[in-house]
């Protein structure tokens, strides 16, 4: 099982930039997939999660401003981030809890990050 994230880039203030996150592998179910972020020197920390239902939860910071969404048919997450301030610079991280076909047993899995840098 692997995630895969893309989307990161540089981009100025203000701007917007479109993260994705896809599962692949033997996969028996994914429930809640979200992102997570870390900036140099900092703890890492939750962006949003969304249920396999839709439902999103949003951190203080990205409400208002993030969305997270997921197609289930494509085991895929995405992350549309609008109003991009430096402080959001950071490398985003995608999780998902699976349960792979070869176990009940489910698991967090964590993708490579993808950087995204907002500068001007």
């Amino acid at each position: 099982v692997q995630l895969q994230a893309s989307g990161g880039g540089l981009v100025q203030p203000g701007g917007s930039l479109r993260l994705s996150c896809t599962a692949s592998g033997g996969i028996s179910k994914i429930n809640l997939m979200g992102w997570h972020r870390q900036a140099p020197g900092k703890r890492r920390e939750l962006v949003a999660d969304i249920t396999v239902g839709g439902a999103p939860l949003y951190s203080d910071f990205a409400k208002g401003r993030f969305t997270i969404s997921r197609d289930n048919a494509k085991n895929t997450a995405y992350l549309q981030m609008n109003n991009l301030t430096p402080d959001d610079t950071a490398d985003y991280y995608c999780k998902a809890a699976i349960t792979p076909d070869t176990t009940i047993y489910e698991s967090d899995y964590w993708g490579r990050g993808t950087q995204v840098t907002v500068s001007s």
